[in-house]
């Protein structure tokens, strides 16, 4: 949002200050700071900046504008201060003598950007408006405000997957997260995200499904002003606001052969060009894509290419469904009891023994996505302190019989643990979770019965009493 627009809706006015001996630079940046609607301030020297930076009785800045060769205290004295008055405050050194070490220098301070004079007002401002814009968060810093994330690990499956998503963090290989909608890649992206030394960086998402050809390209790579019709001004695209963090391509297999030749370029050679520009932009952006589709047969079928496949599967992590790892369930349906129950101020929920039986048979086809909204249902439709069979709103029946289950054969998708599973907690249930019957009803040893529950994960109230 402009600062212009910020004036119409009746919020702060953004303030900034610029540092710079040269008062014609002065005057010419004043000149377009307010033509934008900016309150400005200007120091001629480094020394003046950084009192009036100290200066906790005077309003704080949303931008520090600041060149770095000054008289008196030079640029990165400047640099420290703001950030020191306000972490939250971006700053942006300017030079006309920009080297390697210096930029290095300035980033490690705590700079934004590092401008070479002379440079573009306009992309200026757009940098600036992209900065003010809040990143999206990663998953740790999510989960301090409250998001609804939840990671569960029990199974072993799931924790062979957050382990190597915890090994691959530092590095800035791409990573491909596969597995059917709901399953979690979202998070495992702001795992890697929150693990890496990119943390303290933006993590930028994109979900390639949800916009046309046109408007994606836009998104990632930006445009300049008058690149198609309604392009007033210059936007600064995903890549360049991803950089020196993490862009997570949410839905790649949806991407169209066009822009993935595109995305192929930025992978290759770190470098794109925004929708009408002439000069090539560099990234240092991590990329983290995932999808619920088969990209091998995408292959085979000519949608989706196999150079860029190659591209992002460097480090592949394959995330199960739900109905594949039993053992979660519970854990996740305890954490998002938790989690929901404090967000209207009610006293930590449990679940009753027949509502558990009811979700622990329940196929989950929209995997931890569905968990997650019975949960929430039944938290709220709870009247008393525990969850009961009533509260769900599951499309099955709670009482399943060995019959039920083995019509579920019939569908697609079922793999035989989970199937497996699915008969020995039916058994259980019709025998009133007797393990000697259950076996009598299944057909196997109640030895084997006992290593198939172990291995499983299955508990029940009533068996330490009767063991």
């Amino acid at each position: 949002m402009s600062a212009a627009a910020d004036v119409q809706a009746g919020t702060e006015v953004p303030r900034v200050l610029i540092v710079d001996d040269h008062a014609g630079v002065r005057a010419t940046m004043r000149m377009r700071f307010s033509a934008e609607g900016w309150s400005v301030e200007e120091a001629a020297d480094g020394d003046a900046a950084i009192v009036r930076l100290a200066d906790g009785e005077a309003p704080g800045f949303d931008v520090v504008l600041s060149d770095l060769r000054l008289p008196g205290a030079d640029g990165l004295a400047v640099l420290e201060a703001a950030l020191a008055a306000s972490p939250d405050t971006a700053v942006f050194v300017m030079t006309a003598y920009a080297s390697i070490d210096v930029a290095v220098d300035a980033v490690r301070a705590g700079a934004r950007h590092l401008l070479q004079k002379p440079f573009d007002f306009d992309e200026l401002i757009a940098r600036i408006e992209a900065e003010r814009e809040p990143p999206p968060l990663g998953a740790e810093a999510a989960a301090a405000q409250g998001a609804p994330l939840t990671f569960v690990a029990r199974s072993s499956s799931m924790r062979s997957a957050v382990d190597l998503a915890r090994r691959v963090a530092p590095g800035r290989s791409t990573v491909l997260v596969t597995g059917e909608t709901g399953t979690g890649k979202e998070l495992v992206a702001g795992l890697i995200h929150d693990a890496s030394d990119r943390r303290h960086g933006p993590f930028v998402k994109v979900n390639c499904a949800a916009l046309p050809e046109t408007l994606l390209e836009s998104e990632l790579f930006g445009h300049e002003r008058g690149a198609f019709t309604g392009a007033e001004r210059r936007r600064i695209g995903r890549f360049e606001q991803a950089n020196g963090g993490t862009l997570f391509l949410d839905e790649i297999g949806d991407m169209t052969p066009a822009t993935q030749a595109k995305l192929l370029r930025v992978l290759q050679d770190q470098e794109f060009f925004r929708l009408g520009g002439t000069r090539p932009l560099r990234t240092d952006a991590r990329i983290v894509a995932a999808t619920n589709q088969d990209l091998e047969r995408a292959q085979r079928e000519a949608r989706f290419r196999q150079d860029l496949y190659f591209r992002l599967d460097v480090i592949g992590i394959q995330l199960e469904p739900l109905r594949e790892r039993p053992e979660d369930v519970e854990g996740l349906l305890e954490a998002f009891a938790d989690q929901l129950s404090r967000e209207i101020g009610r006293e930590p929920l449990r679940f009753s023994a027949e509502a558990l039986r009811a979700l622990r048979t329940h196929p989950w086809p929209g995997n931890v996505r569905e968990l997650r909204n019975v949960v929430e249902r039944a938290v709220l439709m709870a009247r008393g302190p525990s969850i009961q069979v009533a509260d769900l709103a599951l499309e099955r029946s709670a009482t399943r019989t060995l019959e039920d289950v083995g019509n579920d054969l019939a569908a697609p998708g079922v793999s035989l643990s989970a199937m497996e599973r699915r008969l020995v907690l039916a058994a259980l249930e019709q025998v009133g979770w007797v393990q000697k019957e259950a076996a009598e009803l299944l057909e196997v040893s109640p030895r084997k019965l006992n290593y198939m529950i172990r291995r499983m994960g299955i508990t029940h109230e009533t068996w330490r009493r009767n063991r």
